[in-house]
């Protein structure tokens, strides 16, 4: 499924709606270059799941848990760009997280896939030119096969 995204508030608020259908186990990984909206999103997934603490890129520390408010998965939200490859992100030790969490791994593809059977594969690509985004979604395992993504993160969006 495609979906465009007219600026940051709409990929917020695309992100506030997929908050709210992720559970605990869930993983997301986010592809797209520098400004691709990887961040506002994840951003609107924190909104949507009702997490503590501003959701900003991990990019320095890597990764940030960011708790519940109220009874729910906290989110761990990943920034894959400084890792070597797969190791480095084995060491972070996600899979002992992943069961009581929603994680979002931003450059996420090629090294995340493995944590999990059933995830979301999310690629933003910006236009250079104006604040659009296209956010492409790829449900994959059999937890996402018996839900229509794309009905739910559709309304409201212009594509």
């Amino acid at each position: 499924m495609s979906l465009l995204l007219p600026d940051p508030d709409a990929t917020t608020a695309i992100g506030r709606r997929l908050g709210a259908l992720l559970r605990a186990g869930d993983l997301v990984v986010l592809t797209g270059g520098l400004g691709a909206g990887k961040t506002t999103l994840t951003r609107g997934i924190g909104e949507g799941l009702d997490v503590r603490g501003a959701v900003t890129s991990p990019t320095f520390v890597i990764a940030r848990i960011h708790p519940p408010l109220r009874h729910g998965p906290e989110l761990v939200h990943v920034d894959a760009y400084r890792l070597g490859g797969v190791t480095e992100l084995d060491d972070l030790d996600l899979d002992a997280e992943l069961e009581e969490a929603v994680t979002v791994v931003e450059w996420g593809a090629g090294l995340a896939e493995g944590l999990a059977e059933d995830r979301l594969e999310i690629t933003l690509v910006a236009d250079p030119r104006t604040e659009e985004r296209t956010m492409e979604v790829r449900a994959v395992g059999a937890r996402w096969a018996r839900i229509d993504v794309e009905a739910l993160l559709d309304e409201g969006s212009t594509a």
